[in-house]
């Protein structure tokens, strides 16, 4: 396809470095912060795309930086700092050391082959966040969680190691006891997919293992009440290419259809595998939710048709090219027979959404109604990149969006209203936005429910387009 220049306004921006850390006491705020909002948004992301002279590849390479937005009295305030990495200061020296998703530090062959047996791990934790007991951390896809100080936002070194070479950025809460349940793809002669739990810094559970010969690239899982799921998708490695290549990460990966989707469910409880089912060939970053429904186990996910969405995600590309034709998550709905092994799917919307979001606390693993993500409008075959937000009934299939012309919002983060009894929606969504008139960013407040605008708090800069937050009270 030929290239051509993006023309959206200051859409550019979100892929290029903020340099500055500030720490403000109180934004300049428009409209109305409910008073209510009393707790803090953190964000993860990357914020810097090169390393002295030599420019990171791909949007996931990123180093990491972290936002926080802190609510009080309908004010709010906001600090930004990098995430101070083992990976950031070798950076800082002028020095890509730790290989990326996509971008590797220029090595001989010498230094290839030792890396086999001693691997470097990079700890650019640029993907999400959560809490582990006391304690925050920030995630990616390699095993070295990093703790960090919610208040200064100091990296704090790393937390625990996740029992494989690949691990999810996307473990889930379990309330009931106290632990973050995740899973890891442990790499070699005899690879494994791991589903594990973690309590603190020290405890450890494994819940379940499979062996694989060829290893599936899945950025997240899901969890239902009785289930964890793992999703399969036919974007595979063989580990000799990863252990020999000298490619960057994601570049030993290939996309084979052939082998169709593999959706794996383990019991929680005791590890077994309740079975193995198959669907068609999909490719999704992030599942929404799964849920029980008699002998159905029904899995949400923002799907696409291939893999073409990853390399469309190369810097380059993204600061040069529409997205690729067929690269647009849909909101697909497995549901998985777990009598009769048959796996049928639904397209619950026609909405384009990535970055899905739910009422988590109450709805995850349950039942649910809405989902909130960032969209993207096509119609005239430019390259809006996410530029809408999106709330997307999945009962009746209808969508309401949010869209300022010019205007790039990030994921909407749901926030609970402390109401008693409330619906499923009442809360307001949170989502950091690049204003492309000002080169400048802002942080979004909508009413969940009706998506109206009730204020915006805007920073002094711009803030590069990022992944993930979470609210904390």
């Amino acid at each position: 396809m030929e290239t051509q220049t993006v023309s959206r306004p200051g859409y550019l921006e979100g892929f290029s470095t903020l340099e500055s850390e500030v720490e403000l006491d109180s934004l300049p705020v428009e409209g109305r912060i409910p008073e209510w909002l009393t707790g803090t948004l953190l964000r993860n992301g990357p914020g810097k795309f090169e390393v002295g002279e030599q420019p990171l590849r791909h949007w996931f390479d990123g180093l990491a930086m972290l936002h926080k937005f802190s609510f009080g009295g309908g004010q709010v305030s906001y600090a930004n700092r990098f995430l101070r990495s083992e990976a950031y200061r070798e950076a800082e020296a002028g020095r890509i050391s730790y290989g990326e998703f996509a971008t590797d530090p220029c090595r001989s062959i010498f230094k290839r082959v030792a890396t086999m047996f001693k691997p470097k791990f990079s700890d650019n934790c640029n993907v999400n966040l959560t809490r582990l007991g006391n304690e925050y951390i920030a995630m990616t896809e390699t095993p070295l969680p990093v703790a960090f100080d919610p208040e200064t936002l100091d990296a704090l070194g790393v937390a625990y190691k996740p029992p494989g070479q690949h691990a999810t950025a996307h473990p889930h809460h379990d309330p009931q006891r106290g632990e973050l349940v995740a899973y890891a793809t442990h790499f070699g002669p005899r690879s494994k997919y791991r589903v594990y739990a973690q309590r603190g810094r020290s405890h450890q559970r494994r819940i379940a293992e499979l062996a694989v010969s060829e290893p599936s690239y899945m950025h997240s899982f899901a969890l239902s009440e009785r289930y964890a799921v793992l999703v399969a998708f036919p974007l595979v490695v063989n580990p000799l290419r990863l252990a020999l290549s000298g490619r960057p990460f994601i570049e030993n990966y290939q996309w084979k259809p052939e082998q169709g989707t593999r959706v794996l469910v383990f019991d929680r409880e005791d590890g077994s595998l309740q079975g193995e089912y198959a669907a068609e060939p999909r490719f999704a970053f992030h599942h929404v939710n799964a849920f029980e429904r008699g002998s159905e186990l029904v899995i949400d996910m923002a799907a696409y048709d291939d893999s073409t969405i990853v390399e469309s995600f190369y810097l380059d590309r993204l600061r040069a090219t529409p997205p690729p034709e067929g690269a647009d998550p849909r909101l697909l709905r497995y549901r998985v027979s777990l009598d009769s092994g048959r796996v049928a799917e639904e397209e619950l919307s026609d909405a384009i959404l990535e970055l899905p979001r739910i009422d988590y606390r109450e709805r995850n693993t349950r039942p649910y109604r809405y989902v909130y993500g960032a969209g993207a409008h096509r119609d005239d075959g430019g390259s809006d990149f996410l530029d809408h937000l999106v709330k997307v009934d999945v009962e009746s299939g209808e969508a309401e969006t949010w869209l300022e012309p010019g205007s790039y919002p990030g994921e909407p983060v749901f926030v609970p209203s402390p109401e008693p009894d409330r619906r499923e929606d009442e809360g307001v969504l949170l989502s950091v936005v690049l204003d492309g008139h000002t080169a400048g960013s802002y942080l979004l407040v909508l009413d969940a429910a009706s998506l109206e605008e009730l204020g915006r708090a805007r920073v002094p800069h711009h803030i590069p387009f990022g992944f993930h937050g979470q609210y904390f009270s």
